[in-house]
C-alpha cells in the first residue's frame, strides 16, 4: 500500500504564500493521479486540484490563478504552490492519490491557516 505524508502546512497573513508536498511511498507512475483536496471546519471536503499521469490538470474555480501543481517524478513527490492566499483556503489539506486498481488514498493531512 502507498503511503502519502504531506507537509508544508502553516500560518500565512492574507496575500501571502506557502508550499505543500506530497510524498508517496512508491513511484508515482504505479498512480493514475494525484492531486490535493481540502475540508474547512464545518464544510465537505472538496477537490482543489487533480493531476494525473499524463499531466492533466483539473483546479477548483476558487482557486484557479492562485494555486500551481506540480510533480517531481525523480522525489515522488507532488507539490502545490499557494500563492495570493485568502481567510477562505484556510482549511486541513489533503493530498490524494488514485490507484490503477481503483483504490483511492490519502494522507493524514496538513492546516493551513490564512490569517492576519
Amino acid at each position: 500500500q502507498v503511503q502519502l505524508v504531506e507537509s508544508g502546512g502553516g500560518l500565512v497573513q492574507p496575500g501571502g504564500s506557502l508550499r505543500l508536498s506530497c510524498a508517496a511511498s512508491a513511484s508515482i507512475f504505479t498512480l493514475i493521479s494525484m492531486g490535493w483536496y481540502r475540508q474547512a471546519p464545518g464544510k465537505e471536503r472538496e477537490l482543489v486540484v487533480n493531476l494525473t499521469n499524463d499531466y492533466r490538470t483539473n483546479y477548483a474555480d476558487s482557486v484557479k490563478g492562485r494555486f500551481t501543481v506540480s510533480r517531481d517524478n525523480a522525489k515522488n513527490t507532488v507539490n502545490l504552490q499557494m500563492d495570493s492566499l485568502k481567510p477562505e483556503d484556510t482549511a486541513v489539506y489533503y493530498c490524494n492519490a488514485r490507484t490503477y486498481r481503483g483504490a483511492s488514498l490519502w494522507g493524514q493531512g496538513t492546516l493551513v491557516t490564512v490569517s492576519s
